[in-house]
């Protein structure tokens, strides 16, 4: 089986309107027929599509419900579709794009959705398979939205005890981070001891990193929808980052600076506190950036991995980098 993987679904055309991939091949009753005429048509001229959804639609054409066929094969044979169909309908409006059809795609996990005009009428449909530009097996239909992002869904849904294993391993980088940043913290015990003022402000150094590299990742994995990492993307994205963490650094260093200096009355203290942030927050936006982006690429989740691991390297750096500064200002 050629199974959906995660390189497949970054190709669809996220930007491009619903009506370039219709399925001009609609199955459409009116809600007046009879199950038995449905029947009867059904025998006489057959189906389009490998997607077996029966529309209905009213006497003007708009779409009014859907009739699943275990209904329509254990209904009794004179009663009408207006009876046995489901609706409303989840439908896409022809104005839409893909984008937007992928989004109504992972939330319901429908394998094709209607299309329709202003006035409701279906125009077509649209199947899971030419979204993500990929021949598609549907007899094992959960291996196809696990693709597209639904296994995180699941897991917010699942039993405590199965979310807690899905969710634990990554949070060991946090615990890993952690160790050796108190490692780091013993290393420069002699550092510390010349100014204490510095560890009034290290969680204030480490929770600005962590904040500018949460942004950078957040926006990087938002960037990332519907697309793989190029060199080319990340060169742009990179000089743009690394300009707006360098503006958050300068700006975040002079104020904390300022109120450590106004605080302890030590000029060089407000000067390693300064110059740190503007380093650590530098380089927690170039983390926020890169580690997002490596574990898409890898065709990871980056929405599950990346904060844990990104914040613990974040972590790390930051106290080497605040403490590097002291060292050798101090």
């Amino acid at each position: 089986m050629k199974q959906v993987d995660a390189e497949a679904w970054s190709k669809c055309p996220t930007s491009q309107p619903v009506t370039a991939y219709l399925r001009r091949d609609v199955t459409t009753f009116s809600d007046s027929m009879s199950v038995q005429e449905v029947l009867d048509e059904i025998r006489m001229h057959g189906f389009g599509g490998k997607i077996a959804y029966f529309y209905v639609v009213d006497d003007a054409g708009r779409l009014q419900g859907v009739v699943p066929t275990r209904s329509l094969l254990t209904a009794d044979l004179d009663q009408r579709l207006s009876d046995i169909m489901v609706g409303p309908v989840v439908s896409i409006p022809k104005s839409a794009t893909i984008f937007d059809a992928c989004e109504m795609f992972l939330q319901h996990r429908y394998l094709s959705l209607p299309v329709v005009d202003e006035e409701g009428k279906i125009t077509g449909v649209i199947d899971v398979d030419r979204v993500i530009q990929e021949n598609v097996d549907f007899s094992d239909t959960n291996r196809i939205f696990e693709s597209v992002g639904l296994r995180v869904a699941q897991v917010r849904e699942a039993s405590p005890l199965r979310a807690f294993r899905f969710r634990f391993p990554w949070l060991t980088a946090t615990i890993c981070g952690g160790l050796v940043a108190a490692l780091l913290v013993s290393v420069f015990e002699a550092t510390l001891a010349q100014s204490l003022a510095l560890a009034f402000f290290l969680t204030l150094v480490l929770g600005l990193g962590e904040s500018v590299t949460i942004q950078a990742s957040t926006v990087t994995i938002h960037d990332l929808r519907g697309r793989m990492p190029t060199w080319r993307w990340y060169g742009r994205r990179l000089r743009r980052e690394l300009s707006t963490a360098s503006l958050l650094g300068l700006t975040c260093g002079l104020v904390v600076g300022a109120i450590a200096w106004l605080w302890q009355g030590e000029g060089t203290v407000a000067l390693v506190i300064g110059t740190s942030l503007l380093v650590s927050i530098s380089a927690a936006g170039l983390f926020g950036l890169s580690f997002p982006a490596l574990l898409h690429a890898l065709k990871l989740d980056p929405k599950i991995a990346a904060g844990p691991i990104t914040l613990a390297i974040t972590d790390i750096c930051t106290v080497l980098l605040y403490f590097g500064v002291a060292r050798i200002l101090l």
